[in-house]
C-alpha cells in the first residue's frame, strides 16, 4: 500500500494549498477575479474526486480508533454514492474491497464488536461487492464469509444489522463455491427462521431475507427438500398472497416464488411440489392475480414453475415412428435410419429421466460460440473446386436430356407439320379423359343436402353449376331436388375455368390415379379437387392478444387439477388402420387425413369443444413434426372449438408473431368462393409437458415438444372443412399443371417433358425443358439455339414447404407466357427445371425427409442412386454439363422457410465466410468475384416481397451437403442460390404488415424470372457507360451505406471494369451494393 499512500500524501498536500490560495482570496478579490475563484475550486473538486477514495483508504488502514474509522466509513459512503457505480469500479480497482474485509475481520475481533462499525462494513460491501468479480472468493479466503454468517445468526431479532448483512449474503453467494459453504453452514435454516408469516412487524425482515433466496445451488435445493421446506414455502407464498392486498410487498412474495423456481430446478425438488399440492395453490393464486396487470411477474414465475412441475408425459402413440410403413431397398450403414431400424420394438419412445430441466436459451457466450462452430472455417475446402465425381462415361447417358446442345440438333426435328409436338417429348402426364360423363358414384348421403365427405376415386357424377359468373348454383346446406331413396348423388361442381385456366377437376382425378403412395390413398381432398382462387381481400398478420399465450398454458394445467372435466376420448387414430374414424353419437368433430398430402395421426376429444391433435413422423423417421392437412366435419354454426397440435418440434415459430393457419370450406367453393383463407383465434406456440425420447431429439435428454394452438369457428352447417399449415400443392396439381401448361405451348416456344428418374415409390420425378425456337432451320439461328446459357431450377425437396412449388408454378407460367418479357427470356437462355425434388415426400404428407427417412438437401455431397435417385440424376445432369463445359450461370433451388418474414436468398462467397468467421487469411485468398450478389440486389429492387437485408452468404458447417453449396463448389457456378420464402408473409416493403398468399408467391417465382433477364442484359453489355447507366439504374437511391470490408472491392469493380481487364460478366453489377449484414448465420437459421 505505499504507493496509494504517497498518491495520497501528495493530492492531499496540492488539496491544502488550494485550500490556502482560496482563504487568501477575500470577498472583493473574490468579486473581482471570478475565473480564478472557479479554476481553484474546480481543482479542489477533481482532486476530492479522483484522489479522495485513496484518502479514504489510506487513512482508514492505518486508523485503531473505531470512531476514526466510522468517520471514514462515512465518507467513503458519501463518494460511492454518486457516480453512477463508476467510482465503485474505481475503488475495488484500487484494492478497496481487500481492506474493508482487513477491517471486517479486525473488528470481528473485538468483544463485543461496534454494532455501528459492522452495519456500516457491511452497507459499503453490499455496494462495492457487485462492481468486484471476485468478490466472493476474497471474501472466503479471507474468513470474511464467515464472520457475516456468524454476525447474522447472532442477531436474529436486530432487524436494523440484519438487512445489510443479508444484503452481503447475497452478494457472497453469486460464487457457487460460497452458496454451497452457506448451505453447510445452515444458512437455508436460517432463512426459514427469518421468513415469516404476514405482518407488518416481520415486512421488512422477510423483505431483507427473501432475496436470499435466489440461492440457486443444486445441493441446497436438495438441502431445502430433506428438510421439509418446500410446503413451508408455499404456505409463507399463499398467506403473503392472501394478506398483501394492496399489492406493496411484491419483492417478498417474488423471492418465495423463485426459492421455489430454484428448487424445482431438480427432480426431488418437482417430487416435492407436486406432492405438496404445489399446482393447485400456484394456479388459484395466480388466477386471482390475473385481473391486476402489475402481478404479471408473479404470474410470469408461477406459470413457469407450473410448466416445469407438470408430470412428464409421452404422446398418446404405441410408437413415435410413423403410422406408415415403407421397407427400404437396403438400410444405410450408419445414420439416424440405420439407427431406427436397429432398435428393438417398444424402445422408441422413452421419458428421459434427466435431473435438470432443459433450459430455453443459451448464455450469450455460449451462442456466440456456436455461432462461430456453425461456419466453414478450413479455406481450403471453403474454395470452390470442380470436382467431376463421376466418370463422363458414365454421365454420357445423360445427353438425352439435353437434345438441344447436342451438335447434330436438325432444326428439321423443330419444324415438324402444324408445329404442335417435340418428337422428343415424353409427356407422361396426358391421360385420356372423358369430361362429359364419369360413370362411378358418390355414395349416397344420409341426408341429401350433407356434403359428402371423402370425395372417393371411385368416380363422382357432377353438376357443372355456373358459367363463372354469379350462379353458382344452390347452398350445400339447402335442401336438395333428389328422391331419399336415390342410389346415388350428384356433387355440384363450381366451374372454376375462367378463375383457375389451370384447373381442371376431371384431370385432377385422373392424376391421382396415377399417384402412388404408400397408404395407398382413395380419396380425394375437396380442395385439390376444386381448385383455390387467391382471395382479393388482404389478410394481415394476426395481432396478438395480450396474455394469450399464458391463458392456454393455464388451461393446459387445469386439466391436471380438475382432471373429471376432462373428456380424453379418441375420436379419430391412424394407429386403427381399418377405421381411423371412431364413430359416436354426434357430439364430436369428425377428421380424416386419407388423402394425397394429408397429415394428422390421431385426434383426441380433451373437453367438449377442444381436441389434442398429433402429426404424423415422417415415413421412416420418428420425427418431423411440423407439415398438417387434414378435414373436418360435423360442426356447429357459432361454436368455438380449440385444436391443439401437441407434438411440433422448433423451439418458436411464426404462429407466435401475426401467421395464421389455413382453413378451406367445401360450402363456400360450391358457392363459388373456393379458396383457402387465414383464420385461427387466440394463436400461439409454447412447450408443452410431452417429452420427446432422447432418440428422437438426437441424443439431447429433457427435450419437451411444442403445442400450436388455435380457436376458430365454422359459418356453414354441415360443411367439410380442412386445414392446412400451409396452401397444398400436391404432386397431382403438378402433373396437371404440368398438362394444362402443355397446351399453353405455341409454336414459338420449345417445351420438353422428360421423366429424369423414378422415386423410390414408383413415382415419376419430371425434367423441363424450356426455352424459344430458333428464328429459321439456318446454320446461324440453330447455333445461337445451342449456346444460350442455361439457368437450372429446382423445387420441393422438402415436401412441407409447398410455397416453392407456387412460387415454381409463377415461375413456370411466365416462362410459358406470351408477353415480349417472356419471349426475351425464353431467347435469353435455356432452362432446365426440376419442380418437385421430392415427390414422394409430398404424396405421403412428410414434411422434410423422402421415403428413405432422410433429409434429401443433405445428400448432394454422395447421394445414392436408390436412396435417393432424383438427388443422384439432378447432380449428375449438372456434372455433365461441368464435363461439357455448359455449367449454368444460375442455379436456384427454391425453399420455404418457416422462422423469418418475406423473400430472401442464401448465396456462397468465400470472402463473406472469412469476415463473419474472423478467420485469418491473406488477400489472394479473398479474391472473388462480387457477381454473385447481383441477382438478389436486383430482386430487391424489383420484387416488393424480397429482402436483402435478410440475405446471407455465408457458408456454414451444416449445410455443406446441400444443393447450393454443392453445386457451387463442385460444378463451379458461381451464383448458385437457395431461395426461401416466407411462410407468414413481410415485414417491409408493399407488403408489410400482410400474411403472404399463393398471388404473392406466384408474382415472385415470375419476378425471379424478370430478374434473369436484367442479369443477361448487364452481363450483356459491352460498353461501359451503358453498363454504369443500367447498375446506376439496379441500385438506385437506396444504396447509401457501403460496408467497410466492401471499399475495396467495390474500388477493384470499378477499375477492373473500366479497364477491360476482366469480363464484364464476371464483375457485373456490385458496385456500391449493400453490405454483407453482420448477421451471424445463427440468426439465418434456415429451412434449407
Amino acid at each position: 500500500m505505499n504507493k496509494p499512500k504517497m498518491a495520497t500524501e501528495k493530492g492531499n498536500s496540492r488539496v491544502l494549498m488550494l485550500l490556502g490560495q482560496l482563504e487568501r482570496m477575500n470577498g472583493e478579490a473574490m468579486g473581482r477575479d471570478v475565473e480564478t475563484a472557479r479554476q481553484v475550486t474546480a481543482k479542489i473538486l477533481h482532486l476530492i474526486q479522483t484522489q479522495g477514495e485513496m484518502y479514504c483508504l489510506c487513512v482508514v488502514q492505518s486508523s485503531r480508533d473505531v470512531q476514526t474509522t466510522l468517520n471514514i466509513l462515512y465518507i467513503l459512503t458519501e463518494l460511492l454514492t454518486v457516480g453512477e457505480g463508476r467510482r465503485a469500479g474505481v475503488f475495488v480497482s484500487k484494492g478497496g474491497t481487500g481492506v474493508l474485509f482487513q477491517i471486517l475481520i479486525s473488528a470481528s475481533k473485538e468483544l463485543p464488536p461496534s454494532e455501528e462499525l459492522m452495519l456500516q462494513l457491511h452497507s459499503l460491501l453490499a455496494k462495492v461487492g457487485p462492481k468486484d468479480r471476485k468478490f466472493g472468493v476474497k471474501a472466503r479466503l479471507s474468513g470474511a464469509l464467515n464472520v457475516t454468517v456468524n454476525l447474522l445468526k447472532q442477531n436474529l431479532q436486530n432487524t436494523k444489522l440484519l438487512l445489510p448483512c443479508l444484503q452481503v449474503l447475497r452478494v457472497y453467494s453469486t460464487n457457487s463455491v460460497n452458496a454451497i459453504s452457506l448451505g453447510k453452514n445452515g444458512v437455508v435454516e436460517l432463512m426459514f427462521k427469518i421468513v415469516a408469516p404476514y405482518s407488518k412487524k416481520n415486512t421488512i425482515k422477510v423483505t431483507s431475507a427473501a432475496p436470499l433466496f435466489f440461492l440457486s445451488a443444486e445441493t441446497n435445493a436438495r438441502r431445502a427438500v430433506d428438510g421439509g421446506h418446500v410446503p413451508i414455502l408455499l404456505a409463507l407464498y399463499l398467506d403473503w398472497h392472501r394478506n398483501d392486498t394492496r399489492h406493496r410487498h411484491m419483492l417478498i412474495r417474488k423471492g418465495l416464488l423463485v426459492c421455489l423456481r430454484n428448487i424445482t430446478n431438480i427432480k426431488l425438488g418437482r417430487k416435492a411440489f407436486i406432492d405438496a399440492d404445489g399446482m393447485r395453490v400456484l394456479y388459484n393464486s395466480s388466477t386471482e392475480c390475473l385481473p391486476v396487470r402489475t402481478l404479471d411477474p408473479l404470474i410470469n414465475t408461477s406459470s413457469l414453475i407450473m410448466r416445469k412441475c407438470f408430470p412428464k408425459n409421452r404422446l398418446p402413440l404405441p410408437t413415435i415412428k410413423s403410422a406408415f410403413h415403407y421397407q427400404l431397398p437396403h438400410i444405410p450403414a450408419a445414420g439416424p435410419v440405420a439407427q431406427l431400424y436397429s432398435q428393438p420394438p417398444g424402445v422408441d419412445d422413452v421419458v428421459d429421466e434427466s435431473d435438470n430441466e432443459e433450459t430455453d436459451a443459451d448464455t450469450e457466450n455460449d451462442t456466440r460460440t456456436r455461432r462461430t462452430r456453425r461456419i466453414k472455417t478450413d479455406l481450403n475446402k471453403l474454395h470452390p473446386k470442380k470436382i467431376p465425381g463421376r466418370p463422363f462415361e458414365e454421365l454420357r447417358v445423360y445427353e438425352r436430356f439435353f437434345v438441344e446442345l447436342s451438335e447434330d440438333f436438325q432444326a428439321s426435328i423443330l419444324f415438324t407439320v402444324d408445329n404442335n409436338c417435340i418428337s422428343q417429348s415424353i409427356n407422361f402426364y396426358l391421360y385420356s379423359v372423358n369430361s362429359t360423363t364419369r360413370t362411378h358414384t358418390l355414395p349416397s348421403p344420409s341426408a341429401p343436402t350433407h356434403i359428402q365427405s371423402p370425395l372417393l376415386l371411385g368416380g363422382i357424377p357432377a353438376l357443372r353449376v355456373g358459367g363463372g359468373g354469379s350462379n353458382w348454383g344452390s347452398d350445400c346446406g339447402s335442401e336438395g331436388a333428389e328422391d331419399e331413396g336415390a342410389e346415388g348423388a350428384v356433387l355440384e361442381v363450381p366451374d372454376t375455368a375462367l378463375l383457375l385456366p389451370l384447373h381442371d377437376p376431371d384431370l385432377y382425378v385422373e392424376m391421382v390415379k396415377g399417384t402412388l403412395s404408400v397408404p395407398q390413398y382413395a380419396e380425394v381432398a375437396y380442395p385439390d379437387y376444386f381448385g383455390h382462387v387467391a382471395p382479393t381481400f388482404r389478410e394481415p398478420h394476426l395481432e396478438r392478444v395480450y396474455g394469450v399465450q399464458r391463458s392456454k398454458i393455464f388451461q393446459d394445467i387445469e386439466r391436471l387439477i380438475h382432471p373429471n372435466d376432462i373428456v380424453d376420448k379418441v375420436v379419430y387414430d391412424l394407429d386403427i388402420p381399418s377405421c381411423p374414424l371412431i364413430e359416436d353419437n354426434g357430439e364430436s368433430l369428425k377428421f380424416n387425413s386419407q388423402f394425397e398430402s394429408g397429415n394428422l395421426r390421431k385426434v383426441v376429444q380433451v373437453r367438449k369443444n377442444e381436441y389434442d391433435l398429433v402429426l404424423n413422423s415422417d415415413i421412416n423417421s420418428n420425427h418431423y413434426h411440423q407439415w398438417f392437412y387434414f378435414e373436418v366435419s360435423g360442426m356447429r354454426v357459432g361454436t368455438m372449438y380449440r385444436f391443439n397440435i401437441i407434438n411440433c418440434e422448433k423451439s418458436n415459430s411464426q404462429f407466435n408473431y401475426g401467421m395464421q393457419v389455413l382453413m378451406y370450406s367445401v360450402q363456400e367453393a360450391i358457392s363459388g368462393r373456393p379458396r383457402w383463407v387465414r383464420t385461427g383465434t387466440d394463436i400461439c406456440y409454447y412447450k408443452n409437458h410431452f417429452a420427446r425420447s432422447s432418440i428422437a431429439a438426437g441424443g439431447q435428454k429433457g427435450k419437451s415438444y411444442y403445442t400450436m394452438t388455435f380457436t376458430t369457428s365454422f359459418s356453414h352447417k354441415d360443411d367439410v372443412c380442412y386445414f392446412a399449415y400451409h396452401y397444398p400443392y400436391t404432386y397431382s396439381t403438378l402433373k396437371m399443371h404440368l398438362s394444362k401448361l402443355e397446351a399453353l405451348r405455341t409454336p414459338q416456344i420449345y417445351l420438353r417433358q422428360d421423366v429424369l428418374c423414378e422415386t423410390l415409390g414408383g413415382n415419376k420425378c419430371p425434367l423441363l425443358t424450356i426455352t424459344a425456337m430458333p428464328e429459321s432451320n439456318s446454320n446461324d439461328h440453330i447455333c445461337q439455339f445451342r449456346n444460350r446459357p442455361l439457368i437450372f431450377l429446382s423445387a420441393r425437396v422438402h415436401p412441407g414447404e409447398t410455397n416453392a412449388s407456387w412460387v415454381m408454378k409463377g415461375t413456370l407460367e411466365f416462362l410459358m407466357g406470351t408477353s415480349p418479357l417472356a419471349a426475351s427470356l425464353r431467347d435469353a437462355y435455356i432452362f432446365k427445371i426440376v419442380p418437385m425434388l421430392n415427390p414422394d415426400g409430398v404424396i405421403n404428407g412428410n414434411h422434410r425427409c423422402s421415403l428413405s427417412g432422410e433429409d434429401l438437401n443433405r445428400q448432394w455431397q454422395s447421394p445414392n442412386p436408390e436412396l435417393h435417385p432424383t438427388i443422384y440424376h439432378t447432380k449428375s445432369l449438372l456434372q455433365y454439363l461441368a464435363h461439357i463445359q455448359r455449367a449454368p450461370l444460375v442455379f436456384c433451388d427454391y425453399h420455404g422457410h418457416s422462422r423469418k418474414k418475406n423473400v430472401f436468398m442464401y448465396g456462397c462467397s468465400v470472402k463473406e465466410t472469412v469476415w463473419q468467421s474472423n478467420i485469418s487469411a491473406t488477400s489472394s485468398d479473398l479474391q472473388e468475384d462480387l457477381g454473385y450478389r447481383a441477382l438478389p440486389k436486383i430482386l430487391s429492387q424489383i420484387a416488393p416481397a424480397f429482402s436483402m437485408a435478410s440475405c446471407s452468404f455465408v457458408v456454414e458447417r451444416s449445410k455443406e451437403s446441400t444443393a447450393r453449396v454443392v453445386v457451387w463448389r463442385e460444378i463451379g457456378v458461381q451464383r448458385s442460390y437457395t431461395m426461401e420464402s416466407t411462410l407468414c408473409g413481410c415485414d417491409q416493403g408493399k407488403y408489410k404488415g400482410l400474411q403472404i398468399g399463393t398471388r404473392e408467391l406466384e408474382e415472385m417465382g415470375a419476378q425471379f424470372c424478370v430478374a434473369l433477364l436484367r442479369l443477361k442484359r448487364l452481363t450483356g453489355l459491352r460498353n461501359h457507360q451503358h453498363l454504369l447507366d443500367l447498375e446506376s439504374d439496379i441500385i438506385g437511391p437506396q444504396c447509401k451505406y457501403t460496408h467497410p470490408h466492401l471499399l475495396y472491392t467495390d474500388a477493384l469493380f470499378l477499375s477492373v471494369s473500366l479497364s477491360g481487364t476482366q469480363t464484364l460478366p464476371s464483375s457485373l453489377g456490385d458496385h456500391c451494393l449493400s453490405p454483407p449484414d453482420r448477421l451471424s448465420p445463427w440468426d439465418h437459421v434456415s429451412d434449407h
